[in-house]
């Protein structure tokens, strides 16, 4: 019984560990889909940005969020994403758009960068994803403002819900609208 136990372990066991490596390989297997301008736009403008903020892009891809909100308001902005490529894409794209100086873009894992500064977060993420940073973004400074695009966060309420209609964008290749959450980051309740 014994040798049997221990001969069905040598077969499952590799199989355990293909299955969990690939899960894990999935969720590092984000693609690279980049938002609409006009759902760009619309983002940055729930977030209520202004010149002062810091805003952090979790998974910056091009840098489209980070470069619009510098080029449009002045913004301050880290984007972040795990692809080196995508990195020196957007590093390029900030200063072909003469931003440079206000953007930074660094290749990390967006579960594991410290946010704690940021006054406003964007997210184009799966819905695992959002999930994950649930903890870290409900952490977040008093004021702070957090949208995510497509994909909102279990079991928390969004302080507001909003429908971009990505056809009104001529330069759109997407036909179907989009949706936008916006979370802001209330101060704790003095009440017992």
């Amino acid at each position: 019984m014994k040798k049997i136990f221990s001969t069905a372990c040598l077969i499952v066991l590799p199989w355990l560990l293909l299955a969990t490596k690939t899960q894990a390989q999935d969720k590092l297997d984000i693609p690279f889909v980049p938002s609409p301008m006009i759902v760009v736009e619309r983002m940055l403008q729930l977030a209520e940005i202004k010149k002062d903020d810091l805003l952090y892009d979790l998974g910056s891809g091009d840098g489209r969020i980070v470069i619009q909100a510098a080029k449009q308001y002045g913004t301050r902005g880290i984007g972040i994403d795990m692809n080196p490529e995508l990195v020196e894409k957007a590093r390029a794209n900030a200063e072909k758009e003469g931003v440079s100086h206000l953007v930074e873009f660094r290749a990390a894992d967006g579960l594991t960068v410290d946010i704690s500064p940021a006054t406003v977060v964007t997210l184009y993420m799966f819905k695992w994803f959002n999930n994950q940073m649930r903890p870290k973004l409900q952490r977040l400074k008093p004021g702070a403002r957090i949208v995510a695009h497509d994909f909102d966060i279990d079991e928390w309420k969004p302080t507001k819900i909003e429908t971009v209609d990505a056809t009104s964008d001529p330069e759109s290749y997407f036909s179907e609208s989009r949706t936008l959450y916006l979370w802001k980051i209330e101060a704790p309740s003095l009440a017992p």
